[in-house]
Order: structure tokens, then sequence, then C-alpha cells
């Protein structure tokens, strides 16, 4: 039943993706009025052959580190998200007239009639936002692999609080000081693509609670209680996960609005309030690397001491051990030697009175 249940969650989750990659192909494809764009629906086309690879390799339907499934949806995601960033780059009008034959195959629909008719800036923002959420929602569907439920809320949190964050690099493209910079919005595509490489990865919470391992059990999954950690990496998953947000996220935006403050001159409310607030997250996540990276410190010397505790209980049990075996033996010892004693004594004693015996007996004779 269980299995079932995660084959059904893979099934759905990657038809959430596929569904949202073909729409944005779709509107690459309405722009640039050139079907070789098509060829963008690889990654999505893939989603099939990974679910299968996936299934039959994997015990809870999930890889532990990464997730293949969101990376191929990115892989074409991504791309298109760049075509309509760099075509609204190149057109001023206000609505593109390259919405070709796909467009008026649409227009009869009612509903789909109003979405064709939006300009191509809410196509892109309606694209880029409703990215984030379909990765989120995929996320919450797909199967768990290892993770608890507690560890899965996290991460969703975390998705959200990520997703927010890197909307928010589009809006410096709307300033009127950079908005036909080709530098700054190469770099904001830069950034915002690779900041999306979070997502693929599932560093810090895979890592089953304190206490407890996975133990499958016919087709489910149940837990056991783990046994004693005895020695510690380098770095706790936690140090990674923050190394990683500070290295793909939150240290090159800070850099990217310092150059726009500095070098292009873009100063305003919301320039200096994400500034401001990008270099108090920095400061923060080296600070929480810095405090967990003593406690880990702080735990391996305190680790250590109880092992040599117990070393030492350990030797002076052996060696209470050894002494009480050789006080046996003494014993041991010690009784046959008055044991010995004791028989030659009686020995001794039954020869004197056969003397005696006889003695008495030689006279009576003569």
């Amino acid at each position: 039943m269980c299995r079932l249940l995660d084959v059904l969650l893979a099934l759905l989750s990657r038809f959430l993706f596929a569904v949202h990659g073909v729409v944005a192909v779709w509107r690459v494809v309405a722009v640039k009025e050139e079907p070789l764009y098509w060829l963008l629906l690889t990654g999505v086309a893939l989603l099939g052959v990974e679910m299968a690879v996936t299934l039959k390799c994997t015990q809870n339907a999930e890889w532990k580190w990464f997730s293949p499934m969101v990376f191929l949806y990115l892989s074409t995601v991504i791309p298109s998200i760049w075509f309509l960033e760099l075509s609204l780059l190149q057109s001023k009008l206000p609505v593109n007239n390259s919405s070709g034959p796909e467009l008026h195959l649409l227009a009869p629909i009612p509903i789909t009639a109003a979405i064709v008719e939006l300009d191509p800036e809410n196509w892109v923002a309606g694209l880029e936002q409703t990215m984030l959420i379909v990765l989120v929602l995929g996320r919450w569907l797909m199967p768990k692999g290892d993770m608890s439920r507690d560890q899965l809320s996290q991460l969703l949190m975390v998705y959200v609080g990520l997703g927010a964050d890197i909307l928010d690099i589009f809006d410096t493209f709307k300033e009127p000081e950079v908005q036909t910079n080709q530098t700054v919005v190469y770099m904001g595509l830069g950034l915002f693509s690779w900041a999306l490489m979070q997502f693929p990865l599932v560093l810090t919470q895979t890592q089953p609670p304190q206490g407890e391992l996975p133990q499958r059990s016919g087709n489910c999954v149940t837990r056991r209680p783990a046994p004693p950690i005895t020695s510690a990496s380098c770095c706790s998953n936690e140090v990674w996960s923050l190394l990683l947000t500070v290295g793909l996220q939150d240290g090159p935006f800070l850099i990217y609005r310092l150059y726009l403050m500095l070098q292009e001159q873009v100063l305003n409310q919301l320039m200096i309030f994400f500034t401001c607030k990008n270099i108090l997250i920095v400061l923060l996540e080296l600070y929480r690397i810095y405090v967990v990276q003593c406690e880990q410190r702080f735990g391996d010397s305190q680790l250590g001491r109880c092992s040599a505790l117990v070393q030492q209980c350990k030797a002076r049990r052996i060696r209470g051990e050894e002494e009480e075996e050789e006080e046996e033996e003494e014993e041991e010892t010690g009784g046959e030697q008055r044991s010995f004693h004791t028989d030659t004594e009686r020995g001794t004693e039954r020869e004197e009175d056969q003397k005696k015996c006889t003695g008495k007996k030689r006279p009576k004779m003569q």
C-alpha cells in the first residue's frame, strides 16, 4: 500500500512539473515564432525515464541528497524565462506582436483568451511566480523519502522563503536607471539561475531525527532507535546548508545590490532596505555557522571525555577482575598447600604410631 502511494505521489508531482514546463515553453515558441524552441521540453520529457529509474533504484521512491526531478524541471523552465526576459529587454512594445498561431488557436476559450491577452511583462512575471509555487507544491507532493513530516514541513517553509527572496531580483529590472541595461539584466538572470540550484539539493533535511533510523518493514518505512554516534564529520548538515545559502543566494545577491547602488546609482528605499536585509542575513548566517561549529567542537570534546571515562572504567573493571582471579588462585594454591601439610603431618603421626606398636610387640616375643 505504501509503495502504491509513493508511485501515485511521484506521478502527480511530475505531472505538475510537466504541465508548467509545457506552458513555459509554449510561451517561448509563441513569442519567438520558432518551432525549434520546442526542444526546451527535453528536460520535461525525461521526467518519465527519471521516475522509472528512481522507483527501481530507490526504496523510498526518492533520492537522498539530490532530486533529479527538480533539476530536469528547472532545466526546462530556466532557459524559457531567460528567453522571455531577453525578449522583453529587446522589445519596448506594450503588447508583443509575436503572439502567433498558438495564441489564436486558444482564443475561442473565454478563460484562455483572457490569459492570452496579457502583456508580455505580466506573462513573464506570472511564469516566474508560478514556477516557485510549483516547486513548493511539487516538493510537498513528491514522496518524502527518508524525511519525517517535521523535516518536510521545515523544508517547505525554507523553500517559500527562498522563493520570495529570489523573486525580489526581478524588481531591480524595473528600475528606470537599469531597465535597459543589458549587463544588469544578464547579471540578474545569472543570479536567478544560480540561486535556483538550491532546490534540487536536499542536504540538511535527509538525515533522520536524532535517535531514529529508517527501517523498511514490508512495504512501509518504520523507524527504530539509532545507535549512539561516536564520531562526527568536520561540518554538520546544518553548516553545509548555511554555506550553500550564503554561497548560492545571500552572498551573490548582496554583491549584486551593492553594485547597483554604487555603480549604477540605484538609490531608493526598497534597494536600501533589501541591501541592509542581505547584510544582516549574511552576518546572522555566519554567526550561526560559528555557533554550530563551537557547539560541535564542545560536543566532540565532551564525547572524548566520556569515551576516556568509559575506557578508564573498563580498565578498572578489567584490573579488578584480574585481581579477583589472582586472589582466587592464591586461595586455591594456599588451600592445596594447607591440605598437603595436613596430609604429611597425618602420615608422620601414623608412622610414629606404627613404630610405637612394633616396639611394644618385640619385648613380648623374647
